[in-house]
């Protein structure tokens, strides 16, 4: 059992670096493809073609492709993600400084439509009948909420109306613990909705099926508590596609945070793809979408290893 993991583990880690690598290859290719060289970009309009030659050349700009791609490969593998063209700032240094707001936002908002669509499809499915329609009801009407016009809505009534949270603005967890949790409130909140009514519909079906299994028949004959059969068996076998949708729903918040970041002014790696694409900074842009991609990588990683864990039959395959 302990090599057939370790083999898989090991087969699923090479597919990861795999993915990434395809993924760093497609996205320098894509930046060369964009209008203008990196001399042009930093320089500006009125710059000599002297002054942006000078540029290209000391950053490689004329040097083959594949001398260019793993030269900067060889820098990332070491933490560099090279200069951004437009302020001069470290890319590396930079992104770590925006990874933690667009993490907090994809973490919190995950946990907590997690919490609400698993409370909300569990109880749907265990009582049925009017309550199963009203939370039927409740969730579709979640999810034909566009995100954008629920954020400007709380904004309205939380920030503008009543003051309790602000409207937009992050501060770092180091600086105000209290005042970080109040930055992240609405927008994570504006994130969670359309999430929660998407693992409540998922947590629905997969316990009506659990409901229906043998074992769980059984259990409901015996003295067992029914708590015990709701929320340590039966919610334990609908656990596979609920976990799978947990980390569909973190990936997708994590990649499609950046209406948040824009609505509520924050800082995180959602403004910095739209700033550093609008701006044609290829450094910027290259070093987005491989931290972008190693996240989710990561995560579709945990995902498989937890299906593993939690399905005794892929387990034992």
């Amino acid at each position: 059992m302990e090599v057939t993991m370790a083999l898989f583990i090991t087969k699923r880690l090479l597919m990861a670096l795999a993915t990434v690598l395809v993924v760093a290859v497609l996205a320098f290719l894509l930046v060369h493809a964009m209008p203008g060289s990196p001399g042009a970009v930093s320089l500006g309009a009125g710059a000599s073609q002297e002054a942006i030659d000078e540029v290209n050349q000391r950053l490689g700009w004329n040097d083959p492709l594949f001398t260019q791609f793993f030269t900067w490969l060889g820098s990332a593998v070491q933490g560099d993600l090279g200069i951004s063209l437009i302020d001069g700032r470290s890319v590396s240094s930079d992104l770590a400084s925006r990874l933690p707001v667009t993490a907090s936002l994809a973490a919190g908002a995950t946990i907590l439509s997690a919490v609400l669509g698993i409370a909300l499809g569990v109880t749907a499915a265990v009582r049925g009948g009017l309550l199963d329609q009203l939370i039927g009801g409740f969730v579709g009407l979640l999810v034909a909420l566009p995100a954008f016009w629920v954020g400007v809505l709380f904004v309205y009534l939380f920030a503008v109306q009543s003051s309790i949270f602000p409207a937009t603005g992050y501060v770092p967890f180091e600086v105000s613990p209290q005042d970080w949790a109040l930055s992240l409130a609405l927008p994570v909140i504006t994130l969670a909705v359309g999430g929660a009514a998407f693992i409540a519909r998922q947590t629905r079906a997969s316990m009506l099926e659990a409901l229906q299994q043998e074992h769980i028949r059984t259990l409901r004959a015996t003295a067992t508590p029914t708590w015990k059969i709701l929320y340590v068996h039966a919610l334990r076998y609908a656990s596979l596609p609920i976990v799978a949708g947990i980390a569909l729903q973190f990936i997708g918040l994590f990649g499609g945070s950046v209406i948040a970041e824009q609505l509520f002014a924050m800082p995180g790696l959602g403004q910095a793809v739209q700033t550093s694409v609008s701006t044609h900074d290829a450094p910027a842009v290259q070093g987005v979408v491989v931290i972008a991609t190693v996240v989710v990588v990561a995560v579709n990683l945990v995902l498989e290893l937890a299906t593993k864990f939690l399905d005794p039959k892929l387990r034992a395959s």
